[in-house]
């Protein structure tokens, strides 16, 4: 038999950590967090990292092991790799691993066991593809490998080219499964389309106040990234979104009205790309939010631990 690996996912806002958390206290499990923007110091606010109260105790894995300046951005091979260690040592002390988050390509990769060839950065590729626009690129992409184009996060320059330096060198992002090496229960949360572009909102806004004992907001983490930890602009907005868009309100390219404008819409286009992907596999349990879910969640979970 196949060890078990439980995964929590959905969109942005469905509050996926907080599922994570109630199963982990209840069957003795660890949570590894599946977020391609969590793994780096200093990215709290912004990727929605969840705190140690919220914790509550349960020993999480995958936050802040590495800094936003280093040379390269962390990848999924990296992270299948990483992960697959922990999910072994987790299983070792008797423990029920939980993976949860919304970063797609990242789950499929532990779920399926896809096979992440090493491709080497290729400086006279990227210098070239570096002079075209957004558009270029990601039609370029759309054209070459449209399934990779169908997730990414079109306006994020780096993972675009990214994208295409491995196409040039392999001929496609793979995706074919090869080593399944768990027996994996999927966990999706959905809210009502309505519902879920009200929470994005207000999410949005409730990250824009300062908390009353830190007194520091999502612009204030952006603002110490950039000139006290000395992340330059170029790298911040490549982790896109609240990234992207507070270091150009803080450049004074956009004013705060236009930027948390900018933030609504893109964070929602975002949200409706991981519900694209995330129906493609019928394997994923879907629980409605807006419903009485968490008797039934339970249900499902007990029943595949047994």
């Amino acid at each position: 038999m196949k060890p078990k690996l439980i995964v929590i996912l959905g969109q942005t806002a469905t509050g996926k950590s907080d599922l994570a958390v109630e199963i982990a206290r209840k069957y003795n499990g660890e949570v590894i967090s599946a977020d391609s923007r969590q793994v780096y110091k200093g990215l709290d606010i912004g990727s929605g990292k969840i705190t140690k109260k919220e914790m509550k105790g349960i020993k999480h894995h995958m936050l802040d092991i590495i800094s936003p300046n280093s040379k390269t951005l962390y990848s999924v091979g990296k992270f299948q790799k990483d992960v697959n260690k922990i999910i072994e040592d987790i299983l070792n002390r008797n423990k029920v691993p939980i993976l949860a988050g919304g970063t797609a390509f990242y789950i499929q990769s532990i779920v399926d066991g896809i096979s992440i060839p090493e491709v080497k950065e290729n400086e006279v590729l990227r210098q070239k593809l570096g002079k075209l626009s957004l558009e270029k690129l990601f039609a370029k992409l759309e054209k070459l490998d449209p399934e990779r184009a169908s997730q990414i996060d079109s306006k994020n320059k780096v993972r675009l080219i990214r994208a295409l330096e491995i196409v040039d060198a392999i001929g496609k992002v793979p995706k074919q499964k090869t080593n399944q090496q768990y027996d994996v229960l999927q966990i999706g949360l959905k809210w009502p389309k309505e519902v879920l572009q009200k929470r994005i909102y207000q999410r949005i806004l409730s990250r824009l106040k300062p908390k009353l004992k830190s007194k520091h907001d999502m612009i204030d983490e952006v603002h110490n990234l950039h000139f006290k930890n000395k992340v330059s602009w170029k790298r911040l907005e490549s982790f896109g979104l609240e990234y992207r868009y507070i270091s150009q309100y803080l450049k004074k390219e956009l004013s705060k009205e236009e930027m948390i404008e900018k933030l609504n819409t893109e964070i929602w286009h975002f949200a409706k790309r991981q519900n694209t992907w995330f129906k493609k596999d019928e394997r994923i349990k879907w629980f409605d939010l807006s419903e009485s879910y968490k008797r039934k969640v339970d249900g499902e979970v007990r029943g595949f631990l047994k």
